[in-house]
């Protein structure tokens, strides 16, 4: 058992000696998806990168920058472990609501032929599948609705490949159940009402679904932050649950992680931005934070993975 520590050991510095750190140049102002963090004590530095969950395929670039972040960091950390079969698996079954509740629990009879005629005639859909499904999670499927290509991915689906190229170790700070049980903390009466709101004003919330997407593409963290903080754009409910506590207790794992390791972190960019976002609670912490240039897209990354 002493000779395979003591082998590990060595093929872990072996590793780290193999990988040198990158020297990536400045961004000119704050306003980058991809942060340096360094300070603290930290013998070397991991890198935060804002991510946006879903958007069209060929919208979704990285950068040299990024990605010799990735090359060199040893673990990337997803808010979740994407590579975890358990994750997936377990998905659908912490989708639905707790204690048998069904959608016509929060919706008068017309509210609910209402949503069930949008879902049969528009998403081509049939709502009797999803009958116990949280309603947060069903707005998922108007997502179609308010982008303008067929062919939609995620930024960390297609960062999973490059790290699965790379072999790198891939972790993540929350598990499913408990990412599903953020959204029981929003009362599913509340969850209803969005769900419905958002059906009878899809025009709108393509339109704000459109300029968001613009805003991330061009890494305009505090136009960002300003559209969190927008009234009309929507957003704000619960944002206090679905931001702001996870924020601190990734924080708090984090003090942990980072003095023993170099990581390469990939989260909503929503995590990033404003006084109770990442980048200014590790700041909080002793943590130097840089920004690193990142707008120069030199690599599409449905090409090569």
């Amino acid at each position: 058992m002493k000779l395979m520590l003591a082998l590990s050991s060595l093929f872990l510095f072996l590793a780290c000696k193999a990988q040198p750190q990158p020297k990536l140049s400045t961004s000119k102002d704050d306003n980058s998806l991809l942060w340096e963090v360094s300070g603290n004590g930290l013998q070397q530095p991991s890198y935060l990168f804002g991510t946006f969950h879903m958007m069209c395929k060929d919208d979704i670039q990285f950068s040299d920058n990024l990605l010799a972040a990735i090359q060199f960091s040893k673990e990337v950390y997803f808010e979740m472990d994407l590579d975890d079969a358990a994750n997936t698996l377990g998905a659908m079954f912490f989708m639905n609501m707790k204690d048998g509740k069904t959608l016509r629990d929060f919706y008068t009879e017309e509210e609910f032929l209402k949503l069930e005629k949008y879902f049969q005639d528009s998403l081509r859909t049939s709502l009797k599948t999803f009958q116990k499904m949280k309603p947060s999670f069903l707005e998922a499927f108007l997502y179609p609705k308010m982008m303008p290509c067929k062919n939609m991915s995620g930024v960390e689906q297609e960062l999973l490949k490059i790290t699965s190229k790379d072999k790198k170790e891939v972790k993540g700070f929350e598990t499913i159940a408990f990412q599903a049980s953020v959204f029981d903390s929003i009362p599913y009466s509340v969850q209803a009402k969005s769900l419905l709101k958002t059906i009878d004003s899809i025009d709108k919330y393509k339109l704000n679904f459109d300029k968001m997407v613009k805003v991330y593409k061009t890494q305009q963290l505090d136009q960002l932050e300003a559209m969190f903080a927008d009234e009309t754009i929507g957003i704000q409910d619960g944002l206090d649950i679905l931001l702001d506590k996870r924020n601190i207790d990734w924080v708090n794992q984090l003090k942990n992680i980072l003095p023993g390791n170099h990581i390469f972190m990939a989260v909503g960019a929503g995590h990033l931005v404003g006084k109770k976002g990442l980048i200014e609670l590790l700041k909080k912490e002793g943590y130097q934070l840089r920004p690193i240039a990142n707008e120069v897209i030199t690599t599409k990354m449905n090409e090569g993975y």
